[in-house]
């Protein structure tokens, strides 16, 4: 009778007893590149694009920002008791390079990327890049699962149609998801919506596209325990994606952002929320829209890193 070989163990981050967190390679939380490793089922990558913003640019910077303020993070998520790096075999994957001049033609280059790169089995956790590029990421998510339960964290519904005429923007990606089938318009919900919008029909119209929302006010009023009893009871137990717009966190909280808006929740209801959907059948997630020009001290880099984190973690408990 033949034995198997053993089973190699995940090669997880750089030892930071050997190599300083100040020193190394610049991937996220210092994991192996996926040229370093035979293979690996989780995957963090980068989109560093910003042809879709309507204000302030600069978030094309977002994926090296926040690779740079991971660098502290550690191997053991205490707050979910698992160790996101140990799972299985996670790995930064680098930059995808798209056309920053023709929205529609990035779009494809991101779409086919993420094919590719997620095969048959892989998940996606994507660092951005504006909210654009959550069109093409639902469109692959859509190919493998079906309609997602979308689980939206922002402080805007980017349920718009149009920016002076075009359909593609960082305002409009779920618009156009809800419009092409992506979403599950029975399971999903905007979080942490505040801010002035052009009417009442703008909320009107986010309904009617699929979306529920949990506004930036419930966290003043209720409990956190109610605001994810509430996210759980929307998405189910149906496929979830989620994507994290970083305006989502108070300006306070996320000064690196290109549409900042007050009254927003702080990093710490952001992440409870988070780990409130332990359990649920997340099958990829997306963080956004950092924006370094505008960042101090890596306020916005570290708070995406953490989401990020956390998203893995999330990811890799769901395996356990």
């Amino acid at each position: 009778m033949t034995t198997p070989p053993p089973q190699t163990q995940p090669v997880g981050p750089a030892d930071a007893t050997r190599v300083p967190r100040y020193a190394g390679d610049s991937t996220f939380a210092r994991l192996p590149r996926l040229t370093d490793v035979p293979d690996a089922e989780v995957l963090i990558w980068g989109i560093p694009f910003d042809s879709g913003v309507s204000y302030r640019p600069g978030a094309r910077f977002g994926p090296g920002h926040v690779r740079q303020s991971s660098r502290l993070l550690r191997p053991y998520h205490p707050a979910l008791d698992v160790e996101p790096f140990a799972a299985s075999q996670v790995a930064d994957a680098g930059d995808v390079g798209v056309n920053p001049f023709d929205l529609t033609a990035a779009i494809t280059a991101i779409e086919d990327a993420a094919r590719s790169l997620s095969g048959t089995r892989r998940r996606l956790i994507t660092i951005g890049g504006d909210h654009t590029v959550a069109l093409p990421l639902l469109r692959v998510q859509h190919e493998r699962h079906g309609p997602v339960a979308m689980l939206h964290f922002d402080a805007h519904l980017d349920t718009w149609d149009t920016y002076f005429g075009a359909p593609y923007t960082h305002g409009t990606p779920f618009r156009r998801a809800s419009e092409e089938g992506l979403i599950d318009p029975a399971h999903s919900t905007h979080v942490g919506i505040r801010g002035p919008l052009y009417s009442r029909l703008d909320l009107d119209e986010s309904e009617k596209l699929g979306f529920t929302a949990v506004h930036a006010r419930d966290f003043a009023r209720q409990p956190i325990d109610a605001i994810i009893e509430r996210v759980r009871a929307r998405l189910d137990d149906r496929p979830v994606y989620v994507s994290v717009d970083i305006d989502v966190l108070d300006p306070a909280h996320a000064p690196g952002t290109g549409t900042p808006e007050a009254g927003g929740l702080s990093s710490r209801e952001l992440l409870e929320v988070l780990r409130g959907l332990d359990g649920l059948n997340l099958v990829g997630a997306d963080v956004v829209e950092v924006a370094p020009a505008y960042d101090h001290a890596e306020i916005t880099g570290i708070a995406a890193a953490h989401v990020a984190y956390d998203l893995l973690a999330l990811l890799q408990g769901a395996d356990r």
